[in-house]
């Protein structure tokens, strides 16, 4: 499915499914950890709408990474790499199954075996809205 999506939705499909684990990101400073989601998804939408180049959202990948290194537990580690790989969609489409797969990784360490399929779930119902748009 997500291989269909053109580039743009993709990014947008992996930064909405990335977004749903910012609260699981804990680094001990809630300012910079915002600072860093800012900066890095309006590079991300930046590029999308073709303002900045790859570069940029290179840069941007690394700013968001930081997240996952700061992170003070597991699950923040996981949670702040499903968000890095989101934004890094911006410019390689595989990162996208990456975010996603860590996305199943990080219901996994915090719920019950069913999470994962449920979090599967979830991601298709997402995609089908981007395909729906661009079949319009």
């Amino acid at each position: 499915m997500l291989e269909t999506l053109p580039q743009r939705e993709l990014a947008r499909w992996a930064i909405e499914n990335a977004e749903r684990f910012i609260e699981y990101i804990d680094i001990d400073n809630e300012d910079f950890k915002y600072s860093i989601i800012q900066s890095s998804r309006e590079i991300l939408f930046r590029r999308i709408n073709n303002e900045v180049n790859d570069y940029h959202l290179r840069q941007a990948g690394f700013l968001a990474n930081t997240l996952a290194k700061k992170s003070v537990n597991d699950i923040s580690k996981c949670s702040a790499r499903v968000f890095a790989q989101a934004i890094s969609t911006g410019h390689m489409r595989g990162h996208a199954i990456v975010s996603s797969d860590y996305a199943v990784k990080v219901k996994n360490l915090i719920s019950d075996c069913d999470a994962s399929s449920r979090e599967r779930d979830i991601q298709i119902e997402i995609a089908s809205k981007y395909l729906k748009i661009q079949k319009s």
